[in-house]
Order: C-alpha cells, then sequence, then structure tokens
C-alpha cells in the first residue's frame, strides 16, 4: 500500500522509519518531511495545516492510509476532511483530540470521569487569575490551556514569578491565543513519566513507557522545551502499576470520550507522575510524543503498519501487539539559541558515519543545501540507540554523538542517567 505520513519532525521520522519495514509497504510520501525523512521517503511541500491540500494529494496518489504526526492537523479536524472524503486516516477527530487542545476542557473531563489528577482552577481573565495566585501556596503550576508546542508550562515558586507568568500568558500573549485561559494547578511531587497507548475507541492497550527530559540544561535546568531527549522502558511502572494506570486512567479516558460522544482511536498520549497515592495525570496529547515515539518504536517488534490500519478499520488486535527485551535512548542535539529561538543554515558534520542497525539518527530540524545536510529548526537530531540494558544503551548514544558536529550544538549529557543510578538492579 501506500502511505502518506503528515509532519516534519524527528518523530515523523521515526514514524516512516518504522512504516518503511512492513512488506505491506509499496511507498511513503511525508508531506512535508526533513532531510532524513527524504532518504526513505517521497516528500511533498504541502503543511501540516493545509488539509484539504493533504486530502486532495491524498486522492491523487491513490493513499491507502495516512498517518498524522503532529497535534495541530488533529486539532484542525484532519480526520474528519479525509473521512468525509472516505479516505484512510490513523488518528482522532476533532472532536476528540480537544483532550490535548484545550488543557481546561482535559482538566474538567478527568474530574468528571474521576481520573486522578492535581486540583485546579481555570481563569479566562488575568486579574482575576492574578487574585488567586497572590493567595496560593507555591510552588504552583500554570499551563496555558491552548496549543503551545510543549512549551506553556510553567513551575513557579511565588507570587512575583506566578504574576510575571499570568501577564506573560495572558497579557502579552507570549503563546498567543494558548494563553487566553490559563489553568491553575497544585504541584504534584514523584516521578514523571509518558505511557502512550493504542486504542481504537474501545479497546486500548499501554506501550512502553517512556521518560521525557523536557528542561534544556542537564540536572532539569532552565526553560521548558519540547523535549531534550527520552528513554525506553522506564523503571517507573513495573507491571503492577501499569494495570493501575490501564485501570485509573486509558480505560476510563477512552470509555468516557465515547460516552460524551468522541470516539476516539489513535494512539493516546498520557504524561502522568507517580506520586505516593497512585498515578496522576498531568496532561493528554492526542499523538505520538516528541521525542519519546523515538525511544519507544525502536523497541516494537511488530508489524506497525497493521497495527494502524486494524485502529484506522475499527478493530485493534492486542494479541499481535509485541516488544523487544531491550532498552532505547535518543538524545536530542539542538540548535543554539533553543528554545528561545534558533539558528538556523548550519552544516551538520559525520551523520555518514552514525546509522547502524542498533544506532538511528532521526532527523527533526533539518533541511538539505548545497549538497550537504544543514540545520532548519531548535531541535535537530534524535540521536538513538538500542542495547540490551539502559546502561549500554546511554553508552552507546553518547559515544555516537562524539561523531557529530554543527556550530552551536548543544545537548544534555543526562539522558536515562537518573534511571542507571537509581535502580542498577534494573539491568
Amino acid at each position: 500500500m501506500k502511505i502518506l505520513v503528515v509532519g516534519k519532525g524527528g518523530r515523523e521520522h521515526a514514524l516512516v522509519w518504522k512504516l518503511a519495514q512492513s512488506r505491506e509497504v509499496e511507498k511513503i510520501y511525508c508531506a512535508p518531511g526533513n532531510a532524513g525523512i527524504a532518504k526513505i521517503a517521497e516528500t511533498a511541500p504541502i503543511e501540516i495545516n493545509d488539509l484539504t491540500g493533504l486530502a486532495e494529494f491524498a486522492q491523487a496518489k491513490k493513499i491507502a492510509l495516512t498517518v498524522v504526526g503532529p497535534e495541530l492537523p488533529l486539532t484542525l479536524g484532519i480526520v474528519d476532511v479525509f473521512e468525509e472524503r472516505g479516505l484512510r486516516i490513523f488518528g482522532p477527530t476533532r472532536q476528540a483530540s480537544e483532550i490535548e487542545g484545550s488543557k481546561a476542557f482535559a482538566k474538567d473531563f478527568m474530574q468528571r470521569y474521576h481520573i486522578p489528577t492535581a486540583r485546579f482552577r481555570i481563569f479566562s481573565d488575568a486579574m482575576e487569575a492574578i487574585e488567586f495566585v497572590s493567595s496560593a501556596s507555591y510552588p504552583v503550576v500554570i499551563k496555558a490551556s491552548g496549543l503551545a508546542a510543549g512549551k506553556g508550562t510553567a513551575i513557579v515558586y511565588d507570587i512575583g514569578e506566578a504574576k510575571k507568568t499570568v501577564e506573560d500568558f495572558m497579557i502579552k500573549k507570549v503563546f498567543g491565543e494558548a494563553g487566553e485561559r490559563l489553568v491553575v494547578e497544585e504541584f504534584l511531587d514523584g516521578e514523571e513519566v509518558t505511557v502512550m497507548a493504542l486504542t481504537d475507541g474501545e479497546r486500548v492497550i499501554p506501550m512502553v513507557s517512556a521518560q521525557d527530559h523536557k528542561r534544556i540544561f542537564d540536572g532539569d535546568k532552565g526553560p521548558n522545551t519540547g523535549g531534550m531527549g527520552a528513554y525506553a522502558p522506564t523503571n517507573v511502572i513495573p507491571e503492577k502499576m501499569m494495570k493501575r494506570i490501564v485501570d485509573e486512567v486509558l480505560e476510563p479516558t477512552i470509555n468516557g470520550l465515547a460516552e460524551m460522544g468522541r470516539l476516539y482511536k489513535g494512539v493516546l498520549y498520557t504524561g502522568l507522575i507517580v506520586t505516593d497515592r497512585g498515578p496522576k495525570v498531568l496532561e493528554y496529547n492526542c499523538r505520538f510524543g516528541d521525542p519519546e515515539t523515538q525511544a519507544v518504536l525502536p523497541l516494537l517488534e511488530s508489524d506497525l503498519v497493521e497495527i494502524f490500519s486494524d485502529i484506522a478499520d475499527g478493530y485493534l488486535n492486542i494479541e499481535e501487539i509485541k516488544w523487544k527485551d531491550k532498552s532505547c535512548v535518543c538524545v536530542v542535539l539542538a540548535s543554539r539559541g533553543y528554545p528561545e529561538s534558533a539558528e538556523k543554515g548550519k552544516v551538520i558534520e559525520g551523520l555518514e558515519n552514525c546509522d547502524s542497525s542498533e544506532c538511528i539518527i532521526f532527523h527533526a530540524g533539518t533541511a538539505r543545501g548545497d549538497r550537504k545536510i544543514i540545520t532548519n529548526g531548535g531541535r535537530v537530531l534524535g540521536v538513538t540507540a538500542v542495547d540490551s540494558t539502559l546502561k549500554g544503551a546511554v553508552s552507546k548514544v553518547y559515544n555516537v554523538i562524539e561523531s557529530i558536529n554543527f556550530d552551536g550544538m548543544q545537548y544534555r549529557h543526562d539522558i536515562g542517567m537518573r534511571a542507571v543510578k537509581v535502580d542498577s538492579s534494573y539491568f
């Protein structure tokens, strides 16, 4: 079959890479893609928010299955547009995607269906929000309700910082319309972890857990980013805890959305924190995480095309999903200035010596210029390694990074290290 993948980042490169391994695939297209994706798929210069253009392309190329990577086209309703034209697509509808598109909706939904989460208040007026944080107990978490590319969350530790954050989000609109409504919630202490689950709207099965590293600098210092690296599986989610997550979070979420008439098909991302009272939901995403996908998909043994096709057709065969008994680590190489801004056009050196059976370079912000690969965004590459142990995967990935260079390259040196130090018996 012919497949279209929508998106241009590291997540989409990982999806294309895994889909290309299927015997069912004749050809893969990616819109708009990047320099790395272009090596294994034909790229098309269609932006992710051009829903009509993407649908017309899928019809013209006789695409059998479209896979959507980013949240923006999903929240805009790409699935609805495709299905109206009789086109097969993997992902949730616009209404179902609101679980990511509006944090205010998500928090109200969790409260309604008794899904464990932090206590919260929602504000549409900046002065009311400032009045509330002026008497709050600190720290608190302030979130822009709308889409902010993974950067619209701030943990604040005093009144001054809280007021400034409210002003930045709601008055200065640093995240545009995303900050028109705010969620202010209690700070929860525990280990953060990501569990992505595959679902056909009725059956739901978790993928292996992953742990993202959101802050720009080592030791979880500095501002939030879209993610500086991830590893999978984690030692935070043993089998009993995963069962609780399925029973208390995943199944109630899918069932609740179905009850509301918002049938959810695709992948459901749950950002969780494991507290001494059990798992609590920090956020939902309506798509694969980035960079968690780069750390999870290399561990999947099953055919991803078959899984996506089954879900698109409304029946997920849970028994066929198998995982490798290995560990995977992805470290993001970013441009100078990220996350506030990003230099572009820097030549990337050393890529030709990196790819192997257990080491993959997933491209994110890259482009081809004058016969060379150049930087074209904030997060540039996801250097990824697989090994029988997490410690081995960490060692592999940092050895590979030593071969890569571009002007202004920055990355964290501690991805997965906390897990290595916390529980050496895990290996």
